[in-house]
């Protein structure tokens, strides 16, 4: 499916770099995908010595219980996450749940949502990343409803690194109670993880007793 999608969009070219290609990009550019292979902390996917739970999230402990990502958030990954996210290249999707996919465990999950957007940045994008990306994960388990946005708010990432998690704060609400529940947030990209750590504060206040974060790409630095 996904070579017959490349083919159809891109005309049997790689999407990075236009180079003959079966799928949406050639053996090379795939190759060079920074892949995270290194060991990471299992609550925020930071490198972390032995993949032991990382110094910033004993002192800090965030509200989420384990986050799953697949790249790290570099060239050519940023390229990619970027087209589906602001040039609507919707094609992109598939491929980079299906990098995340590869990720997963099979662990219990109840519920799978995507990150929200607020009404007005919906309409203005006219779709939501997350949600695409969401779509080709655990199908059965998403509630593209269940998590809401109250309010817009400046995008994070045109604020320092200490105000993003004033810029959230309470700006998230459930549409139903998750008592006992395992949920799954679904994101294009995880940087200081002020969004998820809120989202994951509302779910746990709605009853949910468990939050992974799938995220495709991760930020390693906040500098």
């Amino acid at each position: 499916m996904r070579e017959k999608l490349a083919s159809l969009l891109f005309g049997g070219s790689c999407f990075l770099c236009r180079g003959t290609a079966r799928r949406l990009l050639c053996a090379a550019c795939e190759s060079d995908l920074p892949r995270l292979a290194m060991p990471l902390c299992p609550r925020c996917a930071l490198p972390s010595p032995g993949a032991l739970v990382c110094g910033r999230c004993l002192s800090e402990s965030p509200a989420y219980d384990a986050t799953r990502a697949a790249l790290a958030y570099d060239f050519p990954a940023d390229a990619l996450v970027h087209a589906l996210k602001f040039r609507g290249e919707l094609a992109l999707a598939p491929l980079l749940a299906g990098m995340l996919a590869d990720q997963l465990d099979a662990g219990r999950v109840d519920c799978v949502v995507p990150v929200p957007l607020s009404r007005q940045r919906l309409r203005s994008r006219g779709y939501n990343q997350a949600a695409e990306i969401a779509r080709h994960l655990r199908k059965d388990r998403l509630e593209l409803a269940l998590c809401e946005r109250t309010r817009d708010s400046p995008p994070q990432i045109e604020l320092p690194y200490a105000e993003r998690q004033r810029n959230v704060r309470g700006v998230f609400r459930c549409t139903r109670a998750l008592i006992g529940a395992s949920v799954a947030v679904v994101d294009d990209v995880m940087t200081t993880g002020a969004t998820l750590h809120e989202i994951a504060r509302t779910l746990k206040a709605a009853g949910a007793t468990h939050v992974v974060n799938w995220v495709v790409a991760r930020t390693l630095s906040h500098d």
